[in-house]
């Protein structure tokens, strides 16, 4: 299977080559039989990929470590589950998966129908396959996921323990086909220029395309803090690192694009933005890719620092320079129908979040290359830490939050001073009674009462918003309550399902402030039989265990946890010791409520006496963000679903007049 696989690859090279000449030839020539013998080299494509990939999933599969990427990423005795996720464990594997998907998404496209499919889709293959051409080049020439092993072995070393965790194998799979399908809108974009015609057909046309390429770059980034949080043992589910930033910069960008979009679809407006919006979230897609590969800076999330980087340099230089000079080429015609008639407008609204949005992400653009700049200027490394990304961007998060509880509400155009009353006044005054609150019970941490009070603030707008509309419905159809607020997401799922991911937003804000402004960090060491308090839990510590499989050595500290005198079961914080890696992983045991999460790390013991060295944490309200994270993905979803089109609805609804007209239909 490695040589069809490598073969797979080689045929892959010539026919994506194939698919671009024959693409232009069509273009040029208006040639049907070019354009058909073109759509079919995407078919091949894509069956040469999905070919390449079931090789080297098989070869992971039976353990077959005649071939180095097998033998450096698997071993016999690792869980079919993990088998298959060491496919994208390692460089060579994660750029065929990256590869995988992006073919499947250009033959979807390609075959794809719409009312100007004729003109756009011969242009957006072609520009999907100058992407295609690139991965398949470096998976040609510098990294060989069907390289031969040079020595012979009988069993390989297996995935890094760390990455043996379900989060992680669902993560980065999640977050390529976000970054991925960032592709897609790109394409149409540069398509869109090609042709001349910068109306608003490519962003209806790939609307569904950029929710759901956000929405699987959302659940990456959820998924691998949730990761980072269980699995790397110091507590934290964001760190600013270099990687993690690399997936936050898209997502930031990307937000801003699919609420910039609706301008242009509705009034026509920012033209020159949307399409330069686009650009640059694509662009990070691929310098998130560069970043894992290059070894530019570390990050434990880093693949390699082989020469591969320079290529992905290059690669970013050369889309940035064309895309420029195809945006420039065509700037006139990017001038916007129409202009901005009031400050306080819902385009104001969306201008303002977008604006929001792309400082945040310069900010974090700046602070993730400035040991590389400073190192280039100065000649030593400057690293910047947390610090400098939590004082930058939390008053920026805020703002944005705000502006996603007011933006909603305005008109479009220009909202009048009585309507701004009506949708603001009430969630304002309570907002302002919510804060004194919470400096009345002592909260002084300012941050956290604006973050806590924005948040809460929002979630009164969307409140006040469903229930004004459920009134109306009720009023106008005579439907009952419930039917009435489920109507709601039949009629309108794009409206309202942008309201259930706004709410998600703010249970992920009032957990992460819950969980950094008020967490409790304690670390002690007990011997057998000593109690510890932390908060209300009493952790009562019962001595060491150990136990051993063929995989790995574990060793335990067991405790009793008590919450207000009351048991509430027994915990095992532990170190794993795998035969196949060269420092332990750590275990954490998490008592989760919807109030808090009680974290306790076992850091260490003393041999002699079995003392336990270990680190307790209350983190308040986390469990709040995970459920964020999965309302986010419920209320993409909502907002994805087709709606029934507009031919299909009036059938009943003339079928009904038929009827009380005394006419048969």
């Amino acid at each position: 299977m490695g040589e069809i696989g490598r073969w797979a690859l080689i045929f892959a090279l010539i026919i994506v080559s194939y698919g671009l000449i024959s693409h232009l030839i069509a273009i040029r020539t208006g040639s049907g039989k070019w354009l058909r013998s073109a759509k079919n080299s995407v078919l091949i494509l894509a069956g040469l990929t999905t070919l390449a990939s079931g090789s080297l999933i098989y070869l992971l599969i039976i353990g077959n470590f005649d071939y180095e990427y097998v033998a450096h990423y698997s071993s016999t005795d690792m869980a079919l589950f993990y088998k298959i996720s060491a496919f994208w464990g390692g460089n060579a594997g994660s750029l065929l998966l990256w590869l995988w998907i992006l073919s499947i998404y250009t033959a979807l496209v390609t075959w794809s129908k719409h009312r100007e499919s004729d003109q756009y889709l011969p242009w957006v293959s072609t520009f999907l396959l100058v992407i295609n051409l690139f991965f398949v080049l470096i998976l040609n020439t510098i990294e060989f996921p069907f390289a031969l092993n040079p020595e012979e072995v009988n069993e390989g070393n297996g995935l890094n323990p760390l990455l043996q965790n379900p989060g992680m194998a669902v993560h980065p799979v999640t977050l390529y086909l976000g970054y991925i399908g960032f592709a897609i809108p790109f394409a149409y974009g540069m398509a869109a220029l090609m042709l001349k015609k910068v109306d608003a057909t490519w962003l209806k046309v790939t609307r569904r395309w950029t929710l759901v390429s956000w929405l699987f770059l959302s659940i990456g980034i959820i998924y691998g803090s949730q990761w980072a949080y269980v699995e790397l043992g110091w507590g934290g589910f964001w760190a600013w690192d270099p990687v993690e930033n690399a997936s936050l910069l898209p997502w930031l960008t990307g937000t801003a694009f699919l609420h910039s979009a609706m301008i242009q679809e509705r009034k026509g407006m920012m033209k020159r933005w949307n399409i330069s919006l686009v650009t640059t979230t694509f662009l990070l897609t691929i310098f998130g890719t560069f970043l894992t590969r290059s070894g530019l800076l570390w990050s434990i999330h880093a693949f390699a620092n082989g020469p591969i980087g320079a290529y992905f340099l290059g690669f970013i230089g050369l889309l940035l320079v064309g895309s420029l000079a195809l945006i420039s080429s065509r700037w006139s015609l990017l001038k916007g129908d129409g202009q901005f008639e009031s400050p306080v407008s819902r385009e104001s609204g969306f201008l303002l979040n977008n604006l929001l949005l792309v400082v945040s992400a310069f900010t974090v653009f700046l602070g993730t290359v400035y040991p590389v700049l400073s190192e280039v200027v100065t000649g030593s490394k400057v690293m910047v830490g947390a610090p400098y990304f939590n004082r930058v961007n939390v008053p920026i998060f805020i703002a944005l939050i705000l502006a996603m509880g007011i933006g909603p509400v305005l008109a479009w155009k220009r909202s009048s001073l009585k309507a701004l009353k009506y949708n603001l006044g009430v969630p304002l005054v309570i907002t302002f009674i919510i804060a004194v609150a919470l400096i009345a019970i002592g909260i002084n941490n300012w941050m956290a009462v604006l973050s806590i009070s924005s948040a809460l603030f929002v979630m009164m707008t969307i409140i006040l918003e469903f229930s004004n509309a459920v009134q109306a419905r009720m009023k106008a159809t005579g439907e009952g309550l419930i039917r009435s607020f489920l109507m709601l997401f039949v009629k309108n799922r794009r409206r309202y399902g942008g309201y259930i991911a706004h709410l998600s937003i703010v249970f992920i804000v009032i957990g992460l402030t819950g969980a950094s402004a008020f967490s409790v960090d304690l670390q002690r060491g007990l011997n057998t039989g000593e109690k510890m308090d932390v908060g209300k839990y009493t952790l009562e510590y019962r001595g060491l265990g150990e136990t051993t499989t063929d995989l790995k050595r574990i060793v335990y500290a067991e405790f009793l946890v008590e919450k207000d005198g009351k048991e509430m079961g027994v915990i095992r914080p532990s170190k794993e010791y795998y035969t196949n890696g060269n420092q332990p992983a750590t275990e954490v045991s998490v008592v989760s409520t919807l109030k808090e999460d009680l974290y306790v790390v076992l850091n260490g013991w003393v041999e002699e006496s079995g003392k336990a060295i270990i680190q307790v944490k209350i983190f308040p309200l986390i469990s709040w963000t995970w459920f964020g994270g999965y309302l986010l993905i419920l209320g993409s979803l909502i907002a994805l679903w087709p709606e029934r089109s507009r031919r299909v609805r009036d059938i009943p609804r003339l079928k009904m007049e038929s009827i009380q007209n005394g006419s048969k239909t």
